[in-house]
């Protein structure tokens, strides 16, 4: 049946086929909600008999009314479909083609098993070639040579496929490394609700109503105008009662002629506290000089010169030259020369000597020997916590989703201490190598938080695999210290709820967040889905902006016209500009950029500058105005006020 696959001029599938969601666990359910309530798409969900229960006691008949009643701001109308739900105990031929994936625009395959989704795949892509794949693979390695694979089957099988269409058509993902950038954000700005491009976190910061002749801060751009009745106390966010909802995307004479209206704003993640220090950061290795204590040095320093005083007296009193005079030293401090018997006194007493000097070299071999030996292995042991270290976070956990975490928060140059049960856990090499230092011991005993300088902390990130373990953890923190900031791995989102609601409400002052990791890692398989150019999306209230990377060939709103002339209040503004060769680029702007890797994005073009065929913009939009961008459906032109 896959010849029968609607299909577009450049080979790849409808978008008006639905989309297909595949898992066992609870980043399926996420991933279907996200696509159903954020991107407006038809899902079709696919979960063993057991898992599908539940989600019928979660899900209501018949379609959901949107959050956003704007029917013009949507993709699919006012209204949100319901999922449909499907039951196969495995994603095979059979049950992929009763789901539908011969005719439907995007699969996702999320089993915590990589071998039933490299097998499903397979299966898929031999049903439907331009089919868009998304894999959850934990095995990276294997994750990137099935990318190569599926895009060559794809490219064999249909030969006339664009190549961006191929770009696109496989990504795999680790919900590790997808929700590591938002637990990072979430220890340094307090939020989750961030979106990666090029490597940099950007975050939508609101910013409350200016004061008379205050000069609000813009950062990158100004992305919303929250609703009036956010800062009125008689209202509430989004009632009946707010006449002015939130205004995605203003021009700036709007921003500037809109008084008593907070904003949201665009700005990069960064880490405004104390950092480590610069040489242990660049640290790789034992100087030689840091081989050997300071005693030592100056005692062999003080034998060098005892043993140079002793061959310059031997040339003086003899008549060896200077050369011998070492010569002898050298036998006699060694006690192998014959004793010097019916020689001068002064022959004998520089023998004494040498002799009396030999006998501190042994010591000092011995004491050299043991402390290289040590140094060594403290360069190759873990760290300790600095004495005087704060403002630093501490990662509670190094497994799959710690270990990710700490490589983002190091990429941040932000100070971490890590606190891990086993010695043998699967970040202790990496944290070893980066050189953070490591508590080792049971979080919930006595003294293991406080040897992290819990009480000095910036945050906490209780991200080990035991919910108890996590939520007895932040108590204790929270005890040590009232105000730190509190992030927590939950695995049950209800429970994690209302771990959340408790904590806000016993310590107001304090940030307090609770999330499973498949809540944080939905988006990303979301903006997969949709295709590479999707990088994410930031609800605003209840409305949702989405970020995109297009290229500006084909798209007449962008090509030719400067990016002030491309912006369209209400609908998109550009962003950032790609200074990348065309050929040289990176596909995916979501993933982090690799080690060596420069930047190509510039943030906040030129106004002037005139948008060429090959550039490539990075735009953030409304659902209605992506619609049009990427046309998904006509746009009634009558319709696109703000």
């Amino acid at each position: 049946m896959a010849g029968t696959v609607p299909r577009q001029e450049d080979g790849s599938p409808r978008a008006d086929g639905p989309m297909l969601v595949c898992g066992d666990d609870g980043l399926a359910h996420r991933l279907a909600d996200e696509l159903r309530d954020v991107y407006r798409q038809r899902v079709v969900l696919v979960v063993p008999e057991e898992w599908a229960a539940q989600r019928a006691a979660e899900t209501p008949d018949g379609p959901v009314a949107a959050p956003d009643t704007d029917p013009g701001d949507t993709t699919g109308g006012g209204l949100v479909l319901p999922v449909r739900v499907m039951t196969a105990p495995a994603p095979t031929a059979a049950a992929l083609l009763r789901a539908g994936a011969d005719r439907a625009t995007a699969l996702a395959l999320l089993y915590e098993d990589d071998e039933t989704n490299l097998r499903a795949a397979l299966a898929a892509r031999r049903l439907n070639p331009g089919l868009r794949l998304v894999v959850r693979m934990y095995n990276r390695k294997l994750g990137q040579r099935l990318e190569a694979l599926l895009d060559q089957s794809a490219l064999v099988r249909t030969p006339g496929l664009n190549r961006a269409v191929l770009d696109a058509s496989t990504t795999v993902l680790s919900d590790a490394d997808t929700a590591a950038p938002a637990l990072a954000a979430t220890a340094v700005a307090g939020t989750s609700k961030v979106v990666q491009a090029d490597g940099v976190l950007l975050r939508a910061a609101e910013r409350p109503p200016p004061a008379r002749g205050e000069v609000p801060d813009a950062g990158l751009c100004t992305l919303a105008l929250l609703s009036s009745t956010t800062t009125d106390p008689a209202g509430a966010e989004g009632s009946e009662a707010d006449r002015e909802g939130p205004h995605l995307l203003p021009d700036d004479l709007t921003v500037a002629g809109t008084g008593g209206r907070g904003s949201i704003v665009l700005e990069t993640v960064r880490y405004a506290g104390p950092a480590l220090p610069v040489r242990r950061l660049a640290r790789r290795g034992a100087p030689l000089r840091e081989l050997f204590s300071v005693r030592l040095r100056w005692a062999v320093a003080g034998f060098l010169a005892s043993v140079l005083a002793l061959t310059c007296v031997t040339t003086l009193l003899t008549d060896a030259d200077p050369v011998h005079a070492a010569y002898l030293t050298l036998l006699d401090l060694f006690s192998i020369n014959d004793p010097a018997l019916g020689a001068p006194v002064t022959h004998q007493v520089l023998q004494l000597l040498s002799g009396l000097v030999g006998l501190a070299l042994l010591p000092l071999l011995v004491a050299g020997g043991l402390e290289a030996l040590g140094t060594f292995r403290d360069a190759s042991a873990l760290r300790r916590p600095p004495r005087r270290l704060s403002g630093h976070v501490v990662l509670l956990g190094l497994g799959k989703v710690g270990t990710r975490v700490l490589a983002r928060l190091r990429e941040l140059d932000i100070p971490v201490v890590c606190v891990e049960e086993d010695p043998d856990a699967r970040g202790i090499p990496l944290a070893r190598s980066l050189h953070v230092p490591v508590v080792l011991g049971d979080v919930t005993e006595d003294g293991v938080l406080e040897a992290a300088k819990i009480d000095r902390a910036h945050a906490l990130l209780a991200l080990t695999s035991s919910d108890t373990t996590n939520l007895e953890a932040a108590l204790s923190a929270r005890t040590a210290k009232p105000d730190l900031r509190v992030a927590l791995r939950l695995f049950d989102d209800d429970f994690a709820t209302a771990v959340y609601r408790t904590l806000r409400t016993a310590y107001p002052d304090a940030l307090t967040r609770s999330r499973s990791v498949s809540h944080l890692a939905a988006p990303a398989f979301a903006g997969a889905m949709m295709g590479r150019q999707i990088l994410g999306a930031i609800p605003v209230e209840r409305k949702v902006l989405l970020f995109a990377a297009l290229l500006v060939a084909g798209h007449p709103q962008f090509e030719g016209r400067t990016v002030a002339a491309a912006f369209r209040p209400g609908g998109w503004r550009v962003l950032a500009l790609d200074t990348a060769d065309p050929a040289a680029r990176r596909p995916d702007l979501a993933s982090a950029r690799q080690d060596g890797d420069r930047p190509e994005l510039l943030w906040k073009p030129h106004p002037g500058y005139v948008l060429r065929p090959e550039d490539r913009v990075v735009i953030a939009a409304t659902r209605r105005g992506l619609a049009e961008l990427l046309a998904r459906r006509p746009v009634d032109r009558d319709a696109r006020g703000v």
